[in-house]
C-alpha cells in the first residue's frame, strides 16, 4: 500500500513523500520522535501518521500460517525466461550487437554520458523503435517518456518516426511479397507519436509521485513496453542538501523501477548526467548520483566521444561482456558510423 492511500492530510502526506517516504514499509519501523524531527512537525501529528500505517499494514502475526512471501523460482525457469527475452533496436547494428540485440526488457538500462552525446536522441529513437510491429521484427509496444529537463523534442521525434516508417516501408518492399503485403499495415508517422505517453516533471516530488503512479498507468495500459525517464538525474542535483535525503529517495525510486521492469517486462531506460569524481590523485567524468545509485540498473552504457566520434561502452551489466561501439546521431536518428575505420571492441 502507498503512503498516498493513508487517511492522512493532503498536507502530511506532500511531506511524507517529500522527505522520501513513498511506501508503508518504510515507516513501519520508525519512531514518532524520529519522525517528528524529519517531518519538523508535532510528535502528536507523527503518532497519529504512524497510527494509520499501522492501521494500514494489516499483515498477518508471526504465529500465522499464512505465507505472505511468494513461492521460489528455479534457476531453469529463469534461464527459459531469460532466453526469450525481448529487445528493443537502437537502430544502429553495431550497438545493438554488444547488446545481446538491443536494450532488453524486463531489465533496468542505465545510460549516461557528456551533453550533447545524445542520450535524448537515443531515448527518442527508443521510443518510436518499440513499436515497430512484430512482423518486422519489433515489440509492437508503447512507450513512457518521462521528461525532467523539458529536453524532449516533438519535432525531432516525428523526424524519427517518419524515417522509422520509411525503413518499415523499404523493408517490406523487399521482404513481404505477393499476398502478405496486402497484409502488412504500414504505420504513419503519426501513429508513433499517438503512442508516446508523454509526462512534463518539474520538481523532484513530481518525480516521485510519477513513479509511484506508474505502476498503476501501465496496468491500464498494457501494451507500455519501454518506459524513458530523461534524466533521472536533474532535480536530485538541483534540490538537495541533505545527501542521506538523496539517498534514500533515490533508493525508494530505483526499486520502483526494478518492480515494474520485472512485473510487466518493460524495459526501463534511466538517462544520467556526468559529473567530475577525485580519485587516484586526478579528477575524471563519473555517471551522477554516486555510488549507491551505480546498483541501481541492471546494465549500464556509458557514451562517450573517442576523437570526433561517438562511441558507446557497456560499463556494467550481468549477462554482457564489456564491449565498445560506436554509433551516429543522424537527421534519422541513431545510426551506425557510416565510417569503416573502428568497429566493435571488447575489452
Amino acid at each position: 500500500m502507498e503512503v498516498l492511500r493513508l487517511p492522512l492530510s493532503a498536507s502530511h502526506k506532500g511531506k511524507l513523500i517529500s522527505a522520501g517516504y513513498t511506501s508503508i514499509a518504510s515507516l513501519s519501523s520508525l519512531s514518532p520522535s524520529h519522525l517528528a524531527i524529519e517531518l519538523k512537525i508535532s510528535e502528536t501529528d507523527a503518532l497519529e501518521i504512524l497510527k494509520s500505517v499501522s492501521d494500514g499494514i494489516g499483515l498477518p502475526s508471526t504465529s500465522s500460517s499464512v505465507t505472505i512471501v511468494n513461492g521460489a523460482q528455479s534457476a531453469w525457469d529463469m534461464l527459459q525466461e531469460e532466453e526469450t527475452l525481448v529487445h528493443i533496436t537502437t537502430s544502429c547494428a553495431d550497438l545493438d550487437n554488444i547488446l545481446g540485440g538491443g536494450i532488453s526488457c524486463k531489465e533496468v538500462t542505465e545510460i549516461g554520458g557528456v551533453p550533447g552525446i545524445g542520450k535524448t536522441q537515443l531515448g527518442i529513437q527508443l521510443a518510436v523503435n518499440v513499436q515497430i510491429p512484430y512482423h518486422y521484427g519489433g515489440v509492437g509496444g508503447k512507450a513512457i517518456y518521462v521528461d525532467t529537463e523539458g529536453s524532449f523534442m516533438v519535432e525531432r521525434a516525428l523526424q524519427i518516426a517518419e524515417a522509422c516508417g520509411d525503413d518499415m516501408a523499404e523493408y517490406s518492399r523487399l521482404y513481404h511479397k505477393g499476398p502478405q503485403a496486402c497484409e502488412v499495415k504500414m504505420m504513419q508517422a503519426k501513429d508513433f507519436l499517438e503512442n508516446i505517453f508523454y509526462f512534463r516533471v518539474c520538481s523532484y516530488t513530481e518525480q516521485i509521485a510519477l513513479t509511484n503512479y506508474l505502476d498503476k498507468f501501465i496496468t491500464e495500459h498494457k501494451d507500455v513496453k519501454v518506459v524513458i525517464i530523461d534524466s533521472i538525474t536533474f532535480h536530485f542535483r538541483q534540490d538537495f542538501d541533505d545527501m542521506a535525503l538523496r539517498t534514500r529517495v533515490l533508493g525508494g525510486i530505483a526499486l520502483n523501477l526494478m518492480k515494474l521492469a520485472r512485473k510487466y517486462g518493460v524495459a526501463v531506460v534511466v538517462l544520467n548526467q556526468v559529473t567530475n569524481k577525485y580519485s587516484d590523485g586526478s579528477f575524471h567524468l563519473a555517471l551522477a548520483l554516486g555510488d549507491s545509485w551505480s546498483h541501481a540498473s541492471t546494465n549500464r552504457i556509458i557514451l562517450h566521444w573517442n576523437g570526433d566520434e561517438r562511441h558507446a561502452y557497456i560499463d556494467k551489466s550481468p549477462s554482457l561482456r564489456s564491449a565498445s561501439a560506436p554509433y551516429s546521431v543522424t537527421s534519422k536518428g541513431i545510426r551506425n558510423l557510416t565510417s569503416n575505420k573502428k568497429r566493435i571492441k571488447h575489452m
